[in-house]
């Protein structure tokens, strides 16, 4: 099925997505999360009372109104209210702390900003808030805020039971969207059109601050929906998926289970036991789980076996082939895909579909979307044949429109023709499934020889001892750089790092053979990622130390 055929007649906005559903589907339930669900009615009035309420703000079409909150109701309300008044929805990562949380906030010119009083991990968001921006709590008027380092921003809205200082409380923000007729929002909606910009995602890197992502309403819901057709997604599915509603990593699933006229479960806060708990009240046909540290945590939990999960038709699990196959064991009757993508493409740009070979499902990431049209070139931009690993460029209605506020990072990364240069190291074959190698960055030079951080993983997680690794570089006086191995052990299980240096020794090539390894229990996690600069610090702060 091509591209036109899977889009005909489809709403192109991420508003005309859930005014589909709710008119269609209007007692079926949308969103359900531990403690409370909404119907595709019920959904709709609620992101239908959030754009009134902005409107009272004077919110306008292309403002940009911010997000900060965990996973819940009122944060999926959020996003597509925003969306029906044609503002840019700006999700801020909840575990920013308060400097990243200040900068994103000037630099995304947000003019409202919706946020939360649950507090999720120990964070409470008022307070992280009256960090960033000290003086709030004085503010004389919380329709004009403009705190010094955010001159854009107007007003904080609070939802939920408490009333802060300085911020609009959840019965005042009802109250003026009470004022606002409904009209008002449904002629906003009518005006928005696909090319318009429908979210700014913030995407972080090592080394600079995070970049704004510019996302339109057509290319979320095009991928959207071809990411659902990939699975399978029909009316009356479940699709479970605890990951953040601040990445595309939800967003897209959110959107794609929306447009289908199915369900959508998560949870505030993942906990593998009230997880499996949601699971049995609530049997999924679709579980998003999607990386190691969220799966293993199920499959490893006491609860696993007794949770019946026979109805589950697709599960999407990104992992090296050995840990897939551990994956693939616990829940046999599921086809398990997996995924390539990132911010800058839209989100996704392969899926695997349930219907590929073993070999398609383990060793690729699938072929690409209908809508994403990539290349494999060489250091000088030159296409590479078929099976030749090369960096991925990739046009297409998903790609971003570029980096906020900053047209040179832009040019760096979209070329004159549309192309977005990922930073991806992947291969194509003759069937068009792409192999993912890993970020051109990560890649290690052992004396001079290219060495992908995913082999040495791959050999590893062959080792009955090893639950999860991640392979870095670290600095070597004669080598100039080797690799490094942290490993998580399976429960159980005691060893010595000696041990696994001796299971690669004789089994892969000798400069691939990790130089030092680190027994963890626990990882430096972004919100979804680990992050693997991280540990190479840790190494460098660990040989710091030891030189002392």
């Amino acid at each position: 099925m091509d591209e036109l055929q899977i889009h005909a007649g489809k709403p192109s906005t991420i508003g005309g997505v859930l005014l589909a559903g709710a008119a269609t589907f209007p007692d079926r339930a949308a969103i359900v999360f531990p403690d409370e669900q909404r119907t595709y009615a019920e959904l709709l009035d609620d992101a239908m009372h959030i754009g009134r309420g902005l409107r009272a703000l004077g919110v306008c079409a292309g403002d940009h109104v911010g997000i900060l909150m965990p996973n819940c109701v009122d944060m999926v309300a959020a996003i597509f209210g925003i969306a029906l008044v044609g503002a840019v929805a700006t999700p801020l990562n909840a575990r920013y702390r308060s400097t990243e949380l200040r900068y994103v906030i000037e630099n995304a010119d947000l003019t409202v900003l919706l946020s939360s009083d649950i507090v999720q991990e120990h964070v409470d968001y008022a307070d992280l808030l009256n960090e960033a921006f000290p003086g709030l709590a004085e503010a004389n008027n919380p329709y004009e805020l403009r705190p010094a380092g955010a001159s854009m921003l107007r007003s904080i809205v609070m939802l939920g039971e408490s009333s802060v200082p300085g911020m609009i409380s959840r019965e005042t923000f009802e109250s003026l969207a009470i004022q606002t007729p409904t009209e008002a929002v449904e002629a906003a909606a009518q005006r928005v059109r696909g090319e318009d910009v429908a979210l700014l995602i913030y995407t972080s890197g090592t080394t600079a601050n995070p970049k704004g992502c510019q996302l339109t309403h057509q290319g979320v819901t095009w991928i959207a929906r071809e990411g659902g057709v990939c699975w399978t997604v029909r009316s009356g599915d479940v699709m479970w998926d605890p990951l953040p509603l601040f990445h595309m990593s939800s967003i897209i699933p959110l959107t794609f289970v929306i447009d289908a006229g199915a369900t959508y479960m998560s949870m505030t806060h993942f906990d593998p036991g009230a997880a499996l708990r949601q699971m049995r009240q609530n049997p999924p046909t679709l579980l998003f789980s999607c990386f190691p540290p969220v799966t293993m945590a199920l499959i490893n939990h006491p609860d696993w076996a007794a949770t019946d999960l026979s109805q589950v038709r697709v599960w999407i699990n990104i992992a090296p082939i050995e840990t897939l196959r551990v994956m693939a064991s616990a829940l046999p009757r599921a086809a398990q895909i997996g995924s390539y993508g990132i911010t800058e493409g839209g989100g996704i740009i392969s899926f695997n579909h349930a219907h590929e070979t073993k070999r398609q499902l383990e060793e690729t990431v699938g072929p690409p979307v209908p809508s994403a049209h990539v290349r494999i070139v060489g250091p000088t931009g030159v296409d590479l044949p078929l099976g030749a690993e090369g960096e991925i460029l990739v046009r297409g209605i998903g790609v971003m429109k570029g980096y906020y506020r900053d047209p040179e990072r832009s040019a760096h990364v979209l070329d004159a023709d549309g192309w977005l240069h990922t930073g991806d190291l992947c291969s194509i074959d003759a069937d068009r499934q792409i192999s993912y190698i890993g970020r051109i960055k990560d890649m290690l030079k052992v004396g001079g020889e290219n060495v992908a951080p995913a082999e040495i993983e791959s050999y590893l997680s062959k080792h009955p001892g090893v639950q999860l690794v991640q392979v870095v570089g670290v600095p070597d006086d004669r080598l100039v750089e080797v690799p490094c191995a942290y490993i998580e052990l399976r429960a159980g299980y005691s060893a010595e790092p000696a041990e696994f240096i001796e299971y690669c020794r004789g089994q892969i090539a000798g400069f691939k053979v990790p130089r030092h390894v680190r027994i963890v229990t626990e990882w430096p996690m972004s919100a979804t990622k680990i992050k693997r600069f991280r540990l190479r610090e840790m190494f460098l702060e660990e040989q710091a130390t030891l030189r002392r």
